[in-house]
């Protein structure tokens, strides 16, 4: 245990209080944990002052012994100070550290503190509370409370409030000086999600600004030294990083057994089914042996999402014995049911297997766990920047993850973790989970940023810097939105649409949606969408009639999160100016025009001829509706959720549907006006261009006419279609090859304003050097018909092509007095070429007796190279050196050639021998 500052300790006595507030309740002090006596006499309530029993409330918990440590690495700061605590899970630090800070509050100023605690998960926030309420012997909503979304209980008494941290984004935004708090507490900062990271940035900005604010960033990992450089650059005192306070872990004696399937935990579709059925049975058998050496071991199932949970759970009631209590817990069973989980067994309750998704990993501590099951699985968010999509995909755990999940079976005793993989999946697994900034759509962020005055998190220090796509990505959307200027600041529109507590699209579609279906429609709409519910078949509308006649377990989460939005629709509403939409919608039909209005880029239209679940979105990405879905066949869709998949549930496109709502054609065009577009399109093909008149909604074809093409149009098609056929189309005369050779080697030896006559570059610049040609195949002439060497020349630059046959002649004389050509190098765009892309004479040997230099082209830079030939045209020697081949090779070829070729000279001499193309008899 440690406190890693640079600066000194505080003296003990400079931590207790003055006899004053020694006075009332007084404690036997010798039987309280060393440093935390300080903190843990009550002070008299009856003036506001409120103190914690931290002397109690610390029995048992390993951080109890770290409180002195962290109070004075705080009070030596002064009035508000820095910290970073980090300590595993299970010590006791989200229950120690809050009310230690409000102590040291009520200590210093005689008000009463208030303590915000931010906890990534809503059942977290509320577990949080109830059990510090609990230990305080205080009724929850009094001196400890929580506030989460759709749920509040506080009160004006409130010393100490757990939140999520986009309640407390969202008050940031309303207070940037966050006036009432006097002291914030982030925890689980080494999960990463990105409400906590922006939290990081923001309340780092706050905390220079207001000097009191005391500010503890809370991990369970070794990330602390990254937090503290953080917050420690802003603390007002000029002072390094914030001091790290340790804390041994609270582990007991841990075993780990390796189970691995026969059966790959992934497949095309997602997690295996027979890799469930591998973690259903291996779950059932480990906690019967269990059973039988401690009858109180209850056992923490870990999978990747809801879905898994509530097959494996399904799958352990059918095989576990009689008396066993299976629970699930995730995101999408209400409040009761999340609260029942984690808890505790009643005295004398059955055995229990919670089986859960990662919000058990680091945030709670479920009591009697003494047995961890994990698949190995999380489920995170990925964007895909190609398809203009985000959504959560299953991967490995990190390891960090795992060795968390283990030590859940460690926490109050000797413990075992089975995993269900084999040690060589945990080697090869991400040492950390990714940071969510860096994989997730940052929409809602970059708004957030905007409304900050941080566009695009400029100036701001975060853990990592957002990725500059993803983040420009994001931009585009708000400024589609009217949420942020030219500038990236936000509008006024934005700052409303950061007031309600959705996707800015999502937001955007409340508002213009209302005037259209009505309030509690829209409402509904964007409670269902912005929830975690999930959609069976992906059918959105089934889902919303099911949570509006009550079948569904989240319907009561439901209605809370619909009266909000229809609270927030009836307040901002009027502000902001609506879109001119259609008023004829049916009940039917508004879930899908909200949806589209929210996601006009994924409204989307059955493909013809390619089945009935095969889908064009309006972005240009093709997705497929899930097997079996009730959605399958409709015309128009407008979705809410696409994500990649492999497989069936894909039908074949690599994307699957995971919500959406029927639309009709005409919905379609009125959510998403700024998608369509009208054009003519020309196509070249068969020698001839034809063209048509097409109404567009962004990559869907609402209609197509045969019109006739315009001259600009034409020259366009032609144009690509060389793009995508090469100028091999046209074809290349014998005097055009030879000119584009001679212009490449210029181009390659001098450079510009020599042009580049490469396939890509002419390409690039058709219309500069081929425009005449494009509009005459435009209107009928044959593409063969062409001949490209007057075209070529209009690149020629001038006064310099004065001088291209100098540089690059097309024939070289030779002693005979032939005049032989010259082949030039083809013109490639970078592939190796033959004799080293020099230029190439290919003359008779005889023809050269004498000549003692080689020539060479372009000012002398670039040799040439002979293929000196045999009377019958054979190729003799290749020489770039004439001089040293007369002195050396020539007599093996004489002595070669001369028998075989008697009518032809072969001297002994060929310095002196006259050069000739003739026979001796013609000499």
């Amino acid at each position: 245990m440690s406190v890693c500052s640079p600066r000194t300790s505080a003296t003990a006595s400079s931590l207790t209080p003055p006899p004053s507030a020694r006075s009332h309740g007084t404690t036997d002090q010798a039987a309280l944990p060393h440093g935390v006596a300080a903190f843990s006499v009550p002070r008299n309530r009856d003036n506001g002052q409120v103190t914690f029993r931290l002397d109690t409330m610390g029995t048992g918990l390993v951080f109890a012994d770290s409180l002195k440590d962290l109070a004075a690495a705080l009070t030596e700061q002064g009035d508000g100070g820095t910290a970073v605590v980090q300590a595993p899970p299970g010590t006791g630090k989200t229950t120690l550290v809050p009310p230690l800070l409000a102590n040291l509050l009520d200590q210093r100023h005689g008000v009463r503190p208030r303590v915000v605690v931010t906890q990534p998960r809503r059942v977290a926030a509320r577990s949080a509370a109830r059990r510090l309420a609990v230990l305080d012997g205080s009724r929850l909503g009094d001196r400890v409370g929580y506030t989460v979304r759709g749920e509040s209980k506080t009160s004006q008494d409130t010393v100490v409030e757990f939140v999520t941290p986009g309640i407390l984004l969202r008050r940031l935004l309303a207070d940037p000086g966050l006036e009432d708090i006097h002291a914030v507490v982030l925890d689980e900062v080494h999960e990463r999600g990105l409400e906590t990271d922006l939290l990081v940035g923001m309340l780092a900005e706050v905390h220079e600004l207001r000097g009191d604010l005391m500010l503890v960033a809370m991990s369970a990992t070794l990330d602390a030294p990254r937090f503290a450089a953080l917050l420690g650059g802003s603390t007002h005192d000029g002072g390094g990083p914030a001091p790290v306070v340790d804390c041994p872990s609270a582990l007991h004696p841990l075993e780990v057994v390796w189970v691995p399937g026969r059966e790959q935990r992934l497949d095309g579709r997602g997690v295996a089914r027979a890799f469930l059925d591998h973690v259903a049975r291996t779950a059932a058998a480990a906690h019967a042996s269990a059973l039988l050496l401690n009858p109180d071991v209850d056992a923490l199932v870990f999978l990747p999402g809801a879905r898994e949970v509530s097959d494996v759970a399904s799958r352990l009631r059918a095989q576990v014995q009689g008396g066993v209590e299976v629970l699930e817990l995730h995101g999408q069973i209400g409040p009761e049911a999340q609260d029942r989980a984690i808890s505790g067994r009643e005295p004398g309750g059955p055995p229990r297997i919670i089986v859960s998704t990662s919000l058990a990993e680091s945030s709670l501590t479920v009591p009697g766990v003494r047995l961890v099951i994990d698949s190995g699985l999380s489920r995170e968010p990925r964007r895909d920047a190609g398809r203009g999509m985000t959504g959560l995909v299953t991967v490995s755990c990190s390891r960090a993850s795992a060795d968390q999940r283990a030590g859940r079976a460690a926490r109050q005793g000797p413990g075992t973790v089975v995993r269900c993989y084999d040690q060589q999946a945990f080697a090869a697994a991400p040492a950390h989970q990714t940071p969510e900034i860096s994989v997730a759509d940052l929409t809602g962020a970059a708004l957030v940023l905007a409304c900050w005055g941080a566009p695009g998190g400029r100036g701001l220090s975060l853990p990592d810097t957002p990725p500059r796509t993803a983040m420009d990505d994001a931009v585009e959307v708000l400024r589609e939105l009217g949420a942020v200027a030219d500038d990236g600041v936000a509008t006024a529109l934005g700052k409303t649409l950061a007031r309600v507590p959705a996707d800015p699209r999502l937001a955007r579609a409340l508002i213009d949606g209302a005037a259209v279906v009505g309030q509690r429609a829209a409402a509904e709409i964007v409670a269902l969408v912005a929830g975690d519910h999930r959609a069976p078949g992906a059918d959105l509308t089934k889902l919303l009639t099911s949570l509006r006649s009550g079948s569904d377990p989240g319907r009561r989460r439901f209605t809370e999160e619909v009266k909000r939005m229809e609270s927030i629709v009836r307040q901002e509403a009027a502000a902001v100016e609506r879109q001119s939409l259609v008023t004829d919608v049916t009940a039917v039909e508004a879930a899908g025009l909200v949806v589209a209005l929210a996601f006009p880029d994924r409204v989307a239209r059955r493909v013809p001829g390619d089945g009935t679940t095969t889908y064009l979105l309006s972005s240009g990405t093709r997705a497929g509706l899930p097997a079996g879905s009730p959605l399958s066949g409709q015309d128009w869709l407008a979705i809410a959720e696409v994500s990649r998949a492999q497989g069936r549930d894909a039908a074949g496109t690599g994307a699957v549907i995971r919500a959406a709502a029927p639309l009709s054609a005409e919905l379609a065009e009125a959510a998403a006006p700024g998608l369509l577009e009208e054009s003519v399109q020309a196509a070249f093909g068969q020698g001839r261009v034809t063209a048509r008149l097409e109404r567009r909604l962004g990559a869907i074809v609402l209609s197509s006419t045969p019109v006739r093409a315009t001259p600009e149009a034409g020259r366009q098609a032609v144009a690509e279609a060389l793009g995508k056929s090469g100028l091999s189309m046209i074809g290349w005369s014998t005097s055009a090859d030879a000119l584009r050779r001679r212009l490449a080697l210029l181009h390659r030896e001098l450079g510009p304003p020599w042009p580049d006559v490469s396939e890509s570059s002419l390409l690039a610049r058709l219309e500069e050097w081929l425009a005449p040609e494009l509009e005459a195949m435009a209107t009928g002439t044959p593409a063969r018909s062409i001949n490209l060497t007057d075209p070529l020349r209009r690149l020629l630059p001038w006064p310099e092509a004065t001088r291209l046959d100098d540089l690059v002649p097309e024939r070289l004389a030779v002693p005979s007095g032939s005049r032989v050509r010259i082949d030039y190098p083809e013109a490639s765009d970078g592939s190796s070429q033959p004799d080293g892309g020099r230029p190439v004479v290919a003359v008779k040997l005889q023809e050269c007796f004498g000549w003692d230099s080689t020539p060479h082209v372009v000012d002398g830079r670039v040799p040439v190279l002979f293929h000196l030939l045999s009377p019958a045209g054979r190729p003799l020697a290749v020489t770039d050196d004439l001089a040293s081949f007369w002195s050396g090779p020539y007599a093996q070829v004489r002595a070669e050639m001369r028998g075989r070729y008697p009518r032809h000279p072969w001297p002994e001499d060929p310095w002196t021998a006259p050069a000739t193309a003739k026979t001796k008899n013609r000499m």
